[in-house]
Parts: structure tokens; C-alpha cells; sequence
């Protein structure tokens, strides 16, 4: 089953400070809900019931009559529109209006608690929405009820708690750019961190990191400058190293073939056996050489490119030429491709490729050239076996050969020439790639990076 892939630090910065935001924000606007709500309630009970008892008087002087006229007193009663009057008397419900839908308002616990003689409130629900009943208990045993409808303070609460979810949203959404702004300010000594190991794996071993930048991260751009002055210290001697032995054995090299040579010349008054060694220390001697060219190149192949305007296209047509191939293998964009480059690694680039495909992909097919967005590529086709999709990283590396040079015993070649240009590539800001060639065969890519050291690559 495939992993998903973890979000990165700036997105869980981001998502945390967001998320901390909501839930401070969501609290903090729950809890002003709810005492705001409380408070405001509370005030309202206190209001409606003082103007309830007030009627209430009223209504207790107009019932002390002989004949009292119930719904006339309660019609002069100052209720407004909002507030409903409702009389228990005799055992009849009396309303102002012929409509007595409110009395429903009225519950049997409501009625219970006021004919025990006790003035009650309670928080019903009316056609026309939240309201508020209240009971008060007359001295002839007469009940005096009010139904005042919340519906203003209901629509206060919405309008309030829609503020408050706006407010939430917007805290969430300022706790998120906080975030991005404190990821971005954290990550930011990172970035430089990373910039400084692209250089030097581009083969700048000179970048370094300001410890005064950053006070806060002295230690660490303290132990990365100390661990890159010792990597430096490590390349330098390997490259000192590989250039020495090389060096030195050149001279015995040359020795060997000359004597290689006049070997190979006399062939004719050897022996069978004498003329097959002579040509086996001529082919192994031509090959030895060939080693220690590479690995004095390779040794040089640290060091930053030496970057230059350059025609790719007809340099790899000479290249091409050179080889023995025809110059109508290379194929290029229309117009003149001036990149910057260093002439020397571009052209091993392409000879090293086109030795690889003569030695183990049939020959070379076509040589193509482009760029697209800032980089650079170059393309190199062969009718060969192909590549094993296993090998295709591996056979980069120093003295590797593809399975099917080893299937055939294939002992020529150094087993440095695809490393060398991996190493040609990345030291443009590039990368090389192994792959298939429609209709079969290998076919053999190299990126450069095409942006100037002015540039941001």
C-alpha cells in the first residue's frame, strides 16, 4: 500500500497556528455566547416580570368590581404587541382577543406551581416563536398569566452569535497567515542552509554560512561550516591523491606502450600464441591509459565548472565528427543555442555518451539538443539492449557497468565514463538520466541548468 505523503513543516506550521487560533477563538466566542446570552436573559425575565406584576396590580383593582368585565379589563390592559394577557377564573381561561391560541402557552406545571399560590417563569415555545411565561397568583384565587415573546432578543442572539462565527473565522484566518508569516521567518535560515549544501554538491566547496546572520543558530552553521571545511580537506586529498598516482603513472604507461608497439609491428614474426599476447598487452595497455586519463579527470571533475557562452550545437557536431559519425546525427532546436557551459565537460559529456553507445548499445542513433523553462538538455539515442530499470541509477556510479556488459563478458571500457558524466551534469546544476528509446534501445539524458551565476538557478 502507498505511504501518503507527510505534509511539510511550513504546512504543519501553518495548520497548528490556524487550528490554535480556531480553538482559541471558537472558546472565547462560545463562552461570550453564552454569558452575553445569560446576562441578557436574565435581564429580560427581571423586566418582564416587574411589567407583569404591574398588570397585575392592574388587573387585581379591576377584579375587586361586582361585576367585573374580564375581557374589557384585560383589553385595557398597556400589552402592546409583544406581551399577551391571559386570566384563570372560575375555571375558564380568559383572553383579550376571541383567539385564545396563547393559552397552550400556558403548561399544566406552570398552572400547578401558580395555583399552589406562587409566582413562576418559564421558557416556552409559541407559534410565534421563544417567549416567556409568567404566572402570578391573585388573592381570590384568581391566576394571572403573561406569555411576552423573546422573539427581538432571539434575533439579537443570531445576529450575535453570526458575529462572533465571523470573528472566529477571521482569527482562524489570521492565526493561518501568522503562521505561514512565522513559518517562512523560521525556515528561512533553513533555506539559506540548503542553498549552501546545493553549492557545494554543485562542487563549490567554498560556501560557507555567517554565524552572525542567525545568533540563534551559531552552533549549527558553526558545526556546518566546520563539517564542510572537512569535507573539503577529504576531497582535496582524495583529487591530490588520484591526480598523483595518475601522474606517476604515465611515464611507466608510455614505457609500456612503446613496448606495446613495437610488438604490435613485429606480430607478423611472432609465433600464434606470441602475436595473441602481444595484442592482448596492446589492447590492455590502450585500456590502462585510457583509466588513468579518466581517473585524472575524475580527480579534476570537483572543482566548479568553468561556465561559458557556448554554440552546444556545432561543438557537438565536432564532437560527432571526431568520433567518426556523421554530423547530421546531431539535431538541434531551430536557431543558435548559446548556453553557458564549460566547453571542456560539455564535450566529454557527449564523447563519453557516444563511446558508451559504440561500446554497448550498437552505436549511437541521434544526438538531440533543446531547452525548456531555464534548462538545458541533451539527448543520446542508441539500438542497443537498453537499460534494466534496475541499473538505470546505479550505472552512474564509479567503475559500474550495465548487467548487459557483464551477460557478455564485456571487459572494455573504464567503468567511469557514465560517472564522469553524472558528475559533468551536476556540476552545471544538472542531473543524468538513463531510459528507453521508442522502438528500442537506450536512450540517455543530460539537464543543465542554464541560469547565470547572477541567477537564482
Amino acid at each position: 500500500m502507498r505511504r501518503l505523503r507527510q505534509p511539510g513543516l511550513r504546512v504543519r506550521v501553518t495548520a497548528a497556528f490556524a487550528l490554535g487560533a480556531l480553538a482559541i477563538s471558537a472558546t472565547v466566542a462560545i463562552a461570550s455566547f453564552e454569558i452575553t446570552r445569560q446576562t441578557l436573559l436574565a435581564g429580560r425575565e427581571r423586566s418582564a416580570l416587574r411589567a407583569a406584576y404591574f398588570d397585575a396590580n392592574v388587573v387585581n383593582a379591576g377584579l375587586g368590581d361586582d361585576d367585573p368585565d374580564v375581557r374589557e379589563l384585560l383589553r385595557s390592559l398597556d400589552t402592546g404587541s409583544t406581551r399577551h394577557a391571559i386570566i384563570y377564573r372560575d375555571g375558564d381561561f380568559y383572553a383579550r382577543t376571541a383567539d385564545a391560541g396563547y393559552t397552550k402557552a400556558v403548561s399544566p406545571d406552570l398552572q400547578t406551581l401558580v395555583g399552589s399560590g406562587q409566582a413562576a417563569v418559564q421558557r416556552v415555545r409559541t407559534d410565534s416563536g421563544a417567549a416567556l411565561a409568567i404566572g402570578i397568583p391573585l388573592p381570590d384565587g384568581t391566576r394571572f398569566y403573561i406569555i411576552d415573546s423573546m422573539s427581538e432578543l432571539d434575533q439579537t442572539l443570531r445576529v450575535m452569535s453570526l458575529v462572533l462565527a465571523l470573528v472566529a473565522a477571521a482569527t482562524t484566518a489570521a492565526g493561518a497567515a501568522l503562521g505561514a508569516y512565522a513559518s517562512r521567518r523560521v525556515l528561512r535560515p533553513m533555506r539559506v542552509v540548503a542553498d549552501a549544501a546545493r553549492d557545494i554538491a554543485g562542487g563549490d566547496l567554498t560556501a560557507r554560512l555567517d554565524p552572525a546572520t542567525e545568533p540563534d543558530l551559531e552552533r549549527l552553521t558553526t558545526s556546518f561550516n566546520r563539517m564542510v571545511d572537512q569535507l573539503a580537506a577529504r576531497l582535496e586529498r582524495d583529487r591530490r591523491f588520484a591526480a598523483d598516482v595518475s601522474h606517476e603513472l604515465r611515464s611507466p604507461l608510455q614505457t609500456l606502450a612503446a613496448a606495446a608497439s613495437v610488438l604490435s609491428r613485429r606480430r607478423d614474426q611472432l609465433d600464434t600464441r606470441s602475436a595473441q599476447a602481444a595484442s592482448l598487452v596492446a589492447d590492455e595497455v590502450d585500456r590502462f591509459q585510457t583509466l588513468v586519463t579518466d581517473l585524472l579527470e575524475l580527480a579534476r571533475a570537483d572543482q566548479p565548472a568553468d561556465r561559458r557562452p557556448t554554440e552546444v550545437a556545432e561543438l557537438a557536431r565536432q564532437v560527432v565528427s571526431r568520433k567518426g559519425f556523421n554530423q547530421a546525427l546531431v539535431t538541434a532546436e531551430p536557431g543558435e543555442l548559446v548556453w553557458p557551459v564549460d566547453p571542456r565537460r560539455f564535450e566529454q559529456i557527449i564523447a563519453n555518451l557516444i563511446d558508451n553507445a559504440v561500446r554497448h548499445g550498437g552505436g549511437p542513433v541521434a544526438v538531440r539538443l533543446g531547452h525548456d523553462d531555464g534548462i538545458g538538455w541533451l539527448e543520446v539515442d542508441d539500438e542497443g539492449p537498453g537499460v534494466p530499470p534496475a541499473d538505470r541509477e546505479t550505472i552512474f556510479d564509479r567503475f559500474v557497468r550495465g548487467r548487459a556488459a557483464n551477460a557478455r563478458a564485456d571487459t572494455d571500457g573504464t567503468g567511469l565514463g557514465l560517472a564522469l558524466v553524472m558528475q559533468h551534469a551536476v556540476a552545471h546544476g544538472g542531473h543524468a538520466y538513463a531510459g528507453d528509446r521508442p522502438g528500442g534501445g537506450a536512450r540517455f539524458r543530460v539537464e543543465f541548468s542554464l541560469a547565470t551565476d547572477g541567477e537564482s538557478a
